[in-house]
């Protein structure tokens, strides 16, 4: 099954910036063991763009759809057998990355 791992920060409170290295080597870990599908990293979320076609016209907004003190800093996309495993990963990588993590499952 595959799961999205979203990797949460907190603009009051954000994780260490110096975890390329060991977040470098979960990656290498979770590419070995078959879990790897996908990872990046985002840009603040000023760098965002909403946009909204669903009327007559599409509507481009600057900025997040939410407005809020957390954020979404990045993702992974893991491949488990199951949602324990995912869960025992995230948790390894909320250490690694220090920040929080979400897990939810792809249809």
């Amino acid at each position: 099954m595959r799961y999205l791992v979203s990797v949460i920060d907190d603009k009051d409170n954000p994780g260490s910036t110096d975890r390329r290295p060991a977040i470098s080597e979960f990656n290498e870990r979770l590419i070995a063991d078959g879990h790897w599908v996908f990872a990046g990293g985002l840009a603040d979320t000023d760098a965002a763009t909403v946009v909204d076609n669903r009327g007559e016209q599409a509507v481009f907004s600057d900025g997040p759809f939410l407005e809020s003190k957390e954020y979404l800093a990045g993702v992974w996309v893991w491949e488990a057998p199951d949602l324990d495993v995912a869960l025992k990963l995230a948790a390894e990588a909320s250490k690694v990355c220090d920040r929080k993590i979400e897990v939810r499952p792809f249809q």
